[in-house]
C-alpha cells in the first residue's frame, strides 16, 4: 500500500534590512536577500514595509510622492520574476500610485509561479510625530483578506494595523494560517531607555496576543538602522499559535530569519483553546460603534 504523501511545513523567511536613499539599491538588495533565503530553504519570504526606500513619512513633502508607482508596475515585475525564479511565495510592501492624488500603502502577494494572488491596502493610517502617513496614504478600501497560496493561507496586514485586534480577527476568520505584518517602527529621538523598552515590549506583546487569540502564526518583519530621526528597532519575529516566540532577529543588524512553521499546531492549539467556538457573536454588534456612551 502506497504511503500517503505529506506536504512539508512551510519555512518562512523574514528579510530584515537597512535601507539607503537609493530605491534601486534597496530593490537589488531585497532581491538578493530573497534568493539567499530561498537557498537556505525558505518557501515564503516576507519583506519589510516600504522596503524600496527609507521611511519617508517623517516629513510632509510632495516631492516624495515621486517614490510611488502603479501596481502592476516596474517593481512588481521584478518581484514576480524573483518569486518565480526562486519558487517562493513572496509578501511585499509598496507605495502605490493608484491615480493622480490617490496613493496607498499596499502589500502585494505573489505565489511561487510569480502570479499575483492578491493585494492588501493598509487600513489603519497613523498620524504621529515622525509618522505622518495620513499626508501620503489613503486608507485601504479592499477590506481584510486572506490570500490562498501554494504554501499556505496568508493574511497580510501592515504596521499600524498590528495594534488592532479587529483586523487580526477578521483576517483569521477567513481561514488565515499566517498573519504577516510588514513593518517600519522605531524609537523617537531623545526618549529614555526605559520608554524604549516599554514600547518594544508592547509592540511584541500585542502581536503575540493576536497569535494566541486567533490560533495562527504571526510573522512581523521590521527594518533596522538609523533613518533621519528614527532608530528602527528591528527584532523581527515569528510567534506560533500559542504565542511563543520561535525566532527573533537582533535590534541593530541586518538578518534573514528562517523559521519552519508546523501548521498542525493551529488545529492543536484551537482544540485546546477554542476561542473561535466560544465567541458570543450574538453580543458583539456594538463593536461597530466608535464609543459606547453610558
Amino acid at each position: 500500500m502506497a504511503k500517503k504523501k505529506t506536504t512539508p511545513n512551510p519555512v518562512v523567511g523574514l528579510v530584515q534590512m537597512t535601507c539607503s536613499p537609493d530605491p534601486d539599491k534597496n530593490l537589488k538588495k531585497a532581491i538578493a536577500r530573497i534568493g539567499e533565503a530561498a537557498k537556505q530553504g525558505a518557501t515564503i519570504v516576507c519583506l519589510q514595509e516600504l522596503f524600496r526606500s527609507q521611511y519617508f513619512c517623517q516629513t510632509e513633502d510632495t516631492e516624495l510622492f515621486k517614490l510611488a508607482e502603479p501596481i502592476p508596475g516596474p517593481t512588481t515585475e521584478v518581484l514576480a520574476r524573483a518569486a518565480r525564479k526562486h519558487k517562493v511565495v513572496l509578501v511585499s510592501s509598496l507605495f502605490e500610485r493608484r491615480a493622480a492624488g490617490l496613493y496607498h500603502n499596499t502589500a502585494v502577494i505573489f505565489d511561487q509561479d510569480g502570479s499575483v494572488v492578491g493585494k492588501y491596502r493598509k487600513m489603519h493610517i497613523p498620524d504621529d510625530p515622525l509618522y505622518y502617513e495620513k499626508f501620503y496614504f489613503t486608507p485601504g478600501d479592499l477590506g481584510f483578506r486572506v490570500h490562498q497560496t501554494s504554501r499556505g493561507n496568508c493574511g497580510v496586514l501592515v504596521c499600524w494595523d498590528q495594534w488592532f485586534p479587529e483586523a487580526a480577527r477578521l483576517t483569521a476568520l477567513q481561514g488565515a494560517q499566517f498573519l504577516f505584518y510588514p513593518t517600519a517602527i522605531g524609537w523617537l529621538p531623545g526618549e529614555k531607555q526605559e520608554m524604549n523598552l516599554a514600547q518594544h515590549t508592547a509592540w511584541e506583546t500585542a502581536q503575540r496576543a493576536h497569535a494566541i487569540a486567533n490560533g495562527v502564526f504571526v510573522v512581523s518583519v521590521n527594518r533596522v538602522g538609523l533613518e533621519g530621526s528614527l532608530q528602527f528597532w528591528g527584532q523581527s519575529f515569528v510567534a506560533d499559535p500559542f504565542g511563543r516566540i520561535l525566532a527573533r532577529a537582533s535590534s541593530d543588524k541586518e538578518e534573514t530569519l528562517l523559521v519552519e512553521c508546523d501548521l498542525s499546531l493551529i488545529e492543536q492549539t484551537r482544540q485546546n483553546w477554542p476561542f473561535l467556538r466560544d465567541r458570543r457573536i450574538d453580543a458583539y454588534a456594538p463593536i461597530t460603534q466608535r464609543l459606547i456612551e453610558p
